[in-house]
Parts: structure tokens; sequence; C-alpha cells
């Protein structure tokens, strides 16, 4: 991988804070997929769809959102190449957004004639694969600056990326209200532009510094912050009627929200050249003393040494023929998939993923089925960003807590969030309103958690040099287990009971059944997340515990040593 860290090159935009900024940034504007409750109605009236072709064409928005091996690909062939990098990944991320996005917008409009329904899968398909791009990029970027911390920046990355879905739905009721047919211009527009200015700043940093921890808990501190306060906006939008000049004024707060991680990375610089002022002037203390180097830093740089010997080997294992655990370098694609564990994680991603991309897809229905108004169903999608967020944020936060102080393995946690998931599932079969509420929280944060324990454990598991490839094969689960729980499960059933009552049902029967499957598959996910579990305990004690205390140690020497 090309590291791009020449000391003679550092500069105010040259660094990994600015890295993640940018990526920030970018993961801000890339959650159309979770706005599709949105804009899907005026899919279905404009071009007389019925359920089960409604959901044909989210399943294909799963499909295109969740096959990122060209992605993945490109990433590792442009990443070493001259010129290259990241940035490669996110323009072509851009231009197919832009491509899917403007195709629908001018179907809807009628600018174009009404297309096959294969046709609408294509352009749907299209913009989907787009964000691909825009995650693989951001979120392998952000493993490789941040090894030590790989679960912390995965959910800051994806916890962003949950939160842009009500971002987006901000902007479209401050600017679009009661428009659908712009909001998808809007999804064709501005992540594309948001993208190509941002770009150029995603870069690879092969660095390791002391107080990297400090300054993603500043990062991370903001997401909560702007979730905290999406939630209190849409809860508000949802009991009153605000005027304008209210609606303008929690608009900008937004905006401001948006824009302060900027005072992180000024900090973070901020704090790399006071150490790096005070090493200098230590080191010319040191010199004027005498010509020797003293005992403590002939022991940071021998310390430095071992350590390199450490990096410079083996750093991952795989299984042999009796099951057992051995030392092996990063594993590509082919290697990977011949490893029971690739196609344990496989499953639990199928049964998480899919049975939570099946709800969301379905909310608008399943509100109105419950007598919900259309201001309640948007608040439900917007507030599923939200619970996607604490997911994602948490789930990666949390288990690189547990791993650093407990030795917790991180599988452990997927066995817990899909067990708590199908409560979830069993709590919006009861068909009440309020158990709608309550189980979309569940499913929302469980789904939303698979999106950093996921990709974290592949990198512990497989390496990171084909991650970008690897973890999006395994997201080929995703759509997978969604197309057989929407289409399958939840449009035969409701396509069922609609048939009585000329093609609309309402009423808790229209999704009991399907609820109560994808419980019971959650619950098969969960004992097949234990196996993964007991197959991989010792190995995270006995390496990536050891290599996580490793990496935090050699920070501290680098920092002695610039």
């Amino acid at each position: 991988m090309d590291s791009d860290y020449n000391p003679s090159r550092k500069s105010l935009i040259r660094n990994k804070w600015v890295t993640t900024l940018a990526s920030i940034w970018i993961q801000c504007t890339s959650g159309s997929l979770y706005t599709f409750s949105i804009y899907s109605p005026i899919l279905k009236s404009t071009q007389g769809y019925d359920q089960s072709t409604l959901d044909t064409i989210s399943v294909f928005k799963d499909l295109g959102a969740n096959t990122g091996l060209l992605s993945g690909m490109l990433y590792s062939a442009t990443a070493t190449a001259p010129g290259g990098g990241p940035w490669v990944v996110l323009l072509a991320g851009a231009v197919q957004c832009f491509a899917g996005y403007f195709l629908m917008w001018l179907t809807v409009t009628g600018a174009l004639p009404r297309p096959s329904a294969a046709a609408m899968c294509l352009y749907m398909l299209v913009a989907a694969h787009g964000m691909t791009f825009f995650n693989t990029a951001n979120v392998v970027t952000g493993v490789y600056n941040f090894s030590s911390y790989s679960g912390t920046i995965v959910g800051i990355m994806k916890g962003f990326l949950g939160l842009s879905g009500a971002v987006l739905i901000q902007v479209y009721r401050m600017i679009f209200k009661n428009k659908p047919s712009l909001f998808l211009l809007l999804l064709a527009l501005l992540p594309p532009t948001n993208t190509l200015l941002l770009m150029r700043f995603v870069r690879i940093f092969r660095t390791n510094e002391e107080d990297e921890k400090k300054h993603l808990n500043s990062f991370s501190l903001l997401a909560v912050t702007l979730a905290v306060y999406l939630t209190a906006v849409i809860i508000i939008q949802n009991i009153f009627k605000l005027e304008l000049s209210v609606r303008v004024f929690t608009f900008v707060l937004l905006i401001l929200l948006l824009v302060s991680p900027i005072y992180v990375v000024i900090a973070a610089q901020r704090d790399k050249s006071y150490r790096l002022v005070k090493s200098l002037l230590e080191h010319n203390q040191i010199s004027d003393e005498r010509d020797q180097p003293d005992e403590d830093v002939m022991n940071i740089r021998q310390d430095h040494s071992e350590y390199q010997v450490v990096l410079n080997g083996s750093d991952q294992v795989t299984e042999t023929t009796n099951g057992n655990l051995q030392w092996r370098d990063n594993l590509n694609l082919l290697q990977a998939m011949g490893t029971l564990n690739f196609w344990l994680l496989f499953y639990t991603t199928a049964c998480a993923m899919g049975s939570g991309l099946a709800t969301v897809n379905n909310l608008s229905q399943i509100g109105e089925a419950l007598g919900c108004t259309t201001l309640e169903i948007n608040t439900l999608v917007s507030l599923w960003s939200i619970w996607n967020f604490l997911g994602r944020f948490g789930a990666g936060y949390i288990s690189d807590y547990f791993l650093h102080v407990k030795s917790c393995p991180r599988p452990l946690f997927i066995a817990v969030t899909l067990v708590v998931m199908a409560l979830g599932h069993g709590t919006i079969a009861v068909g009440l309103p309020g158990a709608l509420y309550a189980g979309s929280i569940l499913v929302g944060v469980c789904y939303g958690s698979q999106w950093s324990l996921m990709p974290t454990i592949a990198s512990e598991i497989f390496g990171k040099e084909h991650l970008g490839t690897i973890f999006n094969a395994i997201t080929i689960a995703s759509p997978v287990g969604s197309y057989i729980l929407s289409v399958r499960v939840i449009g035969y059933f409701y396509d069922k009971e609609a048939s009585e009552y000329e093609n609309s049902c309402i009423g808790p029967q229209c999704f009991r059944t399907a609820f109560v499957i994808m419980a019971c598959v959650s619950f098969s996910g969960f004992i097949v997340a234990i196996v993964l579990h007991v197959r991989t305990a010792k190995f995270y004690v006995d390496v990536i515990v050891r290599r996580v205390l490793h990496s935090l140690r050699h920070s501290r020497v680098t920092d002695d040593l610039e």
C-alpha cells in the first residue's frame, strides 16, 4: 500500500486526521439506501407496481449495496499504483450514484418513458452499487490508518453512514418538503458532488500516534451529539408544526454539527506539533550534555527495533486440516473462502443484515397496515437511521473496549445482537403501533451493529491486505437474506392477505407470520455466531490481543523517536 507518509511532505492537509474528516463528511451523505421508504410510494404509484414488484426493486437496491467485490478489487489495484489511491474508488462510486438516481428521477417525472420493472431494478442496482465504493474507500482506509482501534474507526465510519439517512431526510424536509420526486434528484446530485470535492483528501498513512484514542473519542462524542440532536429534531417535528424560521434555525444547527469534526482535526494537529517541539527540545538538551545517547533513549530504540521484528513477521493465522490455528500471511479472497470461519460469518450476516433490510424496506407498508400517518412513517424511517447509528458506533466502540481491557473475542457480540434482533422481530409481530416503534429500535440497533462487527472481525481473522474484497464478499449474504425474507416471505404473505382487499392490506395480520419467521431466522444466526465464537476464542486471546498490545506499544515508541 502507498503510505503517503514522508516527513518532508507533511502539511496541514496531508495527514490521517484530515483523511478521517473527509471520510466522515463523505459518509454523511452516503446513506441514501436507508431512505428507500421515502421515495418508494412514488415509485409504486407512478409505475403501477404491486408490493412484490416494489420489494423486488428494493432487493436490487440491497444487491447493489452489498456486492462490493469490484470496489474491493479496485481499491487493492489502485492503492499501490502511481497516482492512484482511495480517490479512484470514490470517483467510480460518484459516477454510478449519479447515473442510477438521475435515471430514476427522469422516469418518475415522466421525462423518460415508463421502463419495464427490470430496467427500474437496473437503475436501482447501479445507484446502490455506487455506495459500496464510498463505503469501501472510507472504511478500509480507516482500518489502515488506525489499526490499533479498528473497531472504533469502523464504528465511526459506519455510524456517520447510519446517521446520513436522517441527515438527507432533514435536507429533503427543509428544501423539498412533500415532493419525493425531487428527493430522487437530491440523491442524484448531493452525494456525488460532495464526494468529488473531498475524494483527494482520502489517503493511507502508515503511522501510529500516542493519542489516537483521545481524538477518536472526540469524533465519537461528536457523532453521538449529532445523533441526539437528530433524534430531538425528529421527535419535535412529529409533535409540532414548526414555523419556517424555526425549521431554518434547526437546519443551520445541523450544518454546524456536521462541520464541527474539523475542530478535532485542529486539536490533533496541535497536539502533534507540541509533541514534536518537546521531542526536539529534549533531544537538543541530550546532545548538549553528551554525544552518546543516554540509556533511556537506547532502550526506546532497542524496544522499537524488537517491535519491528514482530511487525514485519507474519501477522495472520489460518486453519489447518485438523482445525488448529497457525501463523500465516494475510489471506486473499479464495483462501478466506476455504475456511469454515468465512462461511459462519457469511451465514450470520445473511440472518442479521437480511432481516434488518427486509424490515426497513417495508416500514412504509407496515406503518400503513397499522394505520400510521405519513408523518409517522417518515419519522420511523428517520429514527431507523438513529438506531442504525447507535448500533454501528456502539458495537465498534464497545467491542474495542472489551477486546483491549477484557480480552473478549469480538464474535461474541454478533451472537448477542442476533438474539436481541430475534426479540425485536417478535415484538413487531405483535402488530400494535407501539410494538412497531419498540421492535424497530431493537432491530435497527442490532442491524447497525453488524456493519461494525463484521468488517472488523474479517480484518482480524483474514488480515487487512485484501479486506476490501473479503468483507464485500461477505456482505453478499445481505441481499441474499433480504431477497428471501423480503420477496419470498414478507411480499408473499402481504400479497396473499391483500388479494382479499383489492391489493391493499390493513391490520396486524399483514406482516405477523413474516416477522415470526424472521425472528426464527435471527435466532438460528445466534446459534451459528456462538459456534464462530467458540472456534475463534483462543485465536483472539493468543493473537489479536497480543498484536493490539504490540501496536499500542509501538505508537508510544514512535512518538518518542520523533
